[in-house]
């Protein structure tokens, strides 16, 4: 093969493997390579094809911002491109860029500086004041209409003021400890957890339900103003920023510098400063400053000339695999847990990392002895990122989970259509202990001083063979003060904040009892519409959904819970014990709208969503989420859809904002 045919060779393998990249990131949710791996592979291939013109095609992955559109969600075609941003890796390549400006515009200039979320991009579009889309970049010409999943987003203005049309262009994503939470509830209900806080906003933005992206804490960053701009006295990004923080968008740091140089000593400093902030930057962005000069500078097909994006360095180890060991969380998961010589990622050393599942584990073929890349997704969870098949040594062997619980022996079982290992005996004492430490902790029952290592010894002692039995210690008082470690004041100390705990609001009962998908603020909530634990085994599905925040899974985790003998029994020896089964939570029974069940659809005139909602449960009333047989009325805004139909199909009555407010006013 001559040379020329080498080179096309390669060129067209590496528009093929981009694509695959491409499509597993974009489409699958699922990346496949780090951010570096991928940026080599597209930097490789733009040098290719600038030096071998002659193998041009237009339809190369080069020459795409990126993304493509499902066919499960409706086209939006973008009234001009959303284009993407060049990048620079170091600070040559900034000047370089400084240089390009000067040349072009004879002069400096000013430049802002602005975080590089990592997120989704999204471009939002109000009408007379009113968010009327949500759309996603796509491929920069045609994105998808995610409206009613970017609705959910909290932090998101739905209404501001002014009038005709307005778009904005922002970034969607998930703060560090949403992403924990997200990858635990993940991991809680045996599917694969996310890869990092970017792919989870991005595969969070684009469910079909939008109750699965209003429980996912979805927040969004607006940073440029697309359309509509010419009707305000705005010349800078500057003012922009002022203009769009005025609106009530929520914006990220905004900072201007006068030279190049600052702006590399900034990043410099930016790279281990970036890891304090509570949710993850790749890079900076580096616009020129003036909009006038914006304009005389243009774009190319794909970036615009006058901004820039500074990435930052891969922060990956190098290290060696010394052992893969198993554990089993308190639903019985079982987790594969990597074992390597310790290194320093993001500020702080790690020598563990979760491989999450047999899945994980085979897709990159991790074997104990393997010279592995890590990293922090998310700059907070160690991860196995890669492995370096040139280092592996002879003899390794593929790793495979237990067949049985490493623990109690009992057979294993996965579970069709989920990627956990689960070990099914109820009595298996690694569930017990898992199951302990979670109620005695802070976000369930809060049991001053209950640390890990007196939950082990009471297990190990036989003293505790049920979250029951921890309302028994005080019976072996004199026994427990012969353990090692304990003493009268500190065995005193802790039955007293056990005896303390049973005076608890019963939703840290609910939040202690480990029901899979069920954390504390969905325990608030649960206490608040059903304030006593009868009334909570009690309720059916359809009144468990009919909570805003309640969706189809939770409801369905809580109905199989209590639906267990084995759960009925704990609950009536807690109640046994004195365990409070009550709440303080209760609403206001002197309300004009107590013992009312109201759903609220359509696009209001004087409220919000969250307005409404707030008014509703101030004047005694539940805000529902989907109309059934008990909802008492239906509060119709604009544009109000299948929920109406079925409040007029089932007789429910229907009421307008207006009709609302006279309600309200009634004595």
């Amino acid at each position: 093969m001559n040379m020329s045919n080498q080179i096309y060779k390669r060129i067209t393998d590496l528009r093929n493997l981009i694509e695959q990249y491409n499509k597993a990131y974009y489409l699958e949710d699922s990346p496949k390579l780090a951010d570096f791996e991928f940026d080599a592979l597209m930097n490789e291939l733009k040098t290719l094809e600038r030096e071998n013109p002659e193998y041009d095609d237009p339809n190369s992955p080069s020459r795409r911002v990126g993304g493509a559109v499902l066919e499960i969600f409706q086209k939006v075609q973008h009234s001009s491109p959303l284009l993407s941003l060049d990048n620079a890796y170091d600070a040559e390549d900034l000047r370089a860029f400084d240089a390009r400006i000067k040349k072009e515009l004879g002069k400096a200039l000013s430049y802002t500086l602005e975080y590089k979320i990592d997120g989704l991009t999204v471009a939002l579009l109000y009408e007379n004041g009113q968010f009327v889309r949500g759309a996603t970049r796509g491929d920069g010409v045609t994105g998808e209409d995610v409206t009613e999943n970017v609705r959910t987003i909290k932090s998101l203005p739905l209404n501001i003021e002014g009038e005709g049309v307005l778009e904005v262009r922002g970034e969607v994503f998930l703060s560090k400890d949403s992403f924990v939470k997200l990858n635990e509830r993940q991991e809680l209900n045996g599917k694969a957890p996310f890869a990092n806080p970017r792919n989870a906003a991005a595969g969070s933005l684009r469910q079909l339900d939008s109750k699965v992206a209003a429980s996912r804490a979805l927040d969004v960053f607006v940073f440029d103003i697309l359309s509509g701009l010419n009707a305000f006295d705005v010349s800078n990004q500057e003012d922009a920023f002022t203009l769009l923080h005025t609106w009530g968008f929520k914006t990220a740091k905004l900072q201007k510098f006068e030279s190049i140089e600052e702006i590399i000593t900034y990043t410099s400093d930016m790279v281990d400063i970036r890891h304090q902030l509570p949710y993850e930057i790749d890079g900076l962005v580096i616009k020129v400053n003036a909009f006038e000069a914006r304009a005389k500078l243009g774009n190319t097909a794909k970036s615009p000339r006058w901004a820039i994006a500074y990435k930052f360095p891969a922060e990956l180890a190098s290290t060696v695999i010394r052992d893969i060991q198993v554990q089993v969380g308190r639903t019985g998961v079982i987790t594969p847990l990597a074992i390597f010589e310790p290194v320093q990622v993001a500020g702080s050393t790690i020598g563990k990392a979760t491989l999450h599942n047999q899945d994980y584990i085979d897709e990159k073929d991790i074997r104990v002895g393997d010279t592995v890349y890590v990293q922090k997704a998310g700059d907070v969870i160690p991860a196995v990122v890669s492995v370096d098949l040139s280092k592996r040594p002879e003899g390794t062997s593929r790793f495979v989970l237990p067949t049985h619980c490493p623990i109690c022996h009992s057979e294993t079982l996965r579970r069709p259509g989920e990627a956990a290992l689960r070990c099914i005996n109820d009595n298996c004492p690694a569930k017990l202990k898992r199951l302990l430490m979670h109620f005695v902790s802070r976000t369930a029952m809060n049991i001053d001083g209950f640390g890990d290592a007196f939950v082990e010894q009471f297990i190990d002692k036989g003293l505790i063979e049920s979250l029951a039995d921890i309302y028994k210690l005080v019976e072996h008082k004199e026994e427990i003060m012969n353990f090692e470690g304990f003493g009268e004041k500190s065995v005193t100390k802790l039955l007293g904040a056990i005896e303390a705990s049973k005076k608890n609001d019963y939703y840290r009962l609910i939040a202690g009892l480990g029901i899979p998908l069920i954390g504390e603020k969905a325990a608030k909530t649960l206490a608040k519409y059903f304030p006593t634990m009868q009334q909570l085994m009690a309720a059916s599905f359809e009144e468990l959904i009919s909570i805003d925040e309640i969706g189809d899974k939770m409801a369905m985790s809580l109905m199989q819970y209590f639906g267990q003998p084995e759960s009925k029994i704990l609950i009536e020896r807690l109640a046994g014990y004195g365990v409070g089964m009550t709440s303080n939570q209760k609403v206001d029974t002197n309300g004009i709208l107590y013992g009312k069940t109201i759903v609220v659809t359509g696009t209001l005139v004087k409220y919000t969503r969250d307005g409404i909602k707030d008014v509703i449960e101030k004047n005694g009333g539940k805000a529902a989420g989907s109309v059934s047989s008990k909802t008492d009325f239906v509060v119709v805004g604009e544009n109000a859809g299948s929920k109406a139909e079925k409040a007029t199909q089932l007789g429910v009555k229907i009421l307008s904002e207006d009709a609302f407010e006279k309600l309200l006013k009634t004595e």
